[in-house]
């Protein structure tokens, strides 16, 4: 990366878990395809957990878009987030492209947070970085050659 660059010429956001009252149970981002980056990170938020409430989350990988054969991705999981300590936390989760089944076809991901016991607030997102193609685009610049998520309005 040049000196002059900004962080957001090789990291874009892929997908999202906008921030939500998340009742026991999960949410995911879509699929999104490893193609255009060599790395990834995925951000958990947590707002206030409710009573006794448990956060879990994992990056799972799948070989195409509509989740076909979906698995987790071995050791990318976060140590779970309790009640007790975990309102208002951040965890994340870093992987590579390499780290997929490749041999076996797997060439898309997506983060998946589960909530245990009680509806808590949560939100997650999963970014690539180490773009094949720089600088990244959002969407309003010029979608013929966006590599991040539609929902971004804009990079300043």
């Amino acid at each position: 990366m040049q000196m002059n660059n900004a962080i957001s010429d090789g990291l874009a956001l892929l997908g999202s878990v906008d921030p939500v009252s998340q009742g026991a149970g999960a949410v995911t981002t879509g699929w999104v395809s490893v193609q255009n980056f060599l790395s990834f990170m995925a951000l958990v938020s947590t707002g206030v957990l409710g009573a006794s409430a448990t956060v879990d989350a994992k990056i799972q990988q799948a070989s195409d878009s509509s989740g076909t054969g979906a698995k987790d991705l071995s050791g990318k999981a976060i140590t779970q987030i309790v009640k007790a300590s975990g309102d208002n936390k951040q965890a994340m989760i870093n992987f590579r492209a390499q780290d997929l089944d490749t041999a076996n076809g797997f060439g898309y991901v997506r983060l998946s947070i589960t909530v245990g016991t009680a509806a808590s607030l949560v939100a997650g997102y999963l970014y690539g970085g180490n773009a094949r193609y720089e600088p990244v685009k959002d969407a309003s610049a010029n979608p013929a050659i966006n590599l991040g998520a539609a929902s971004v309005v804009q990079i300043v």
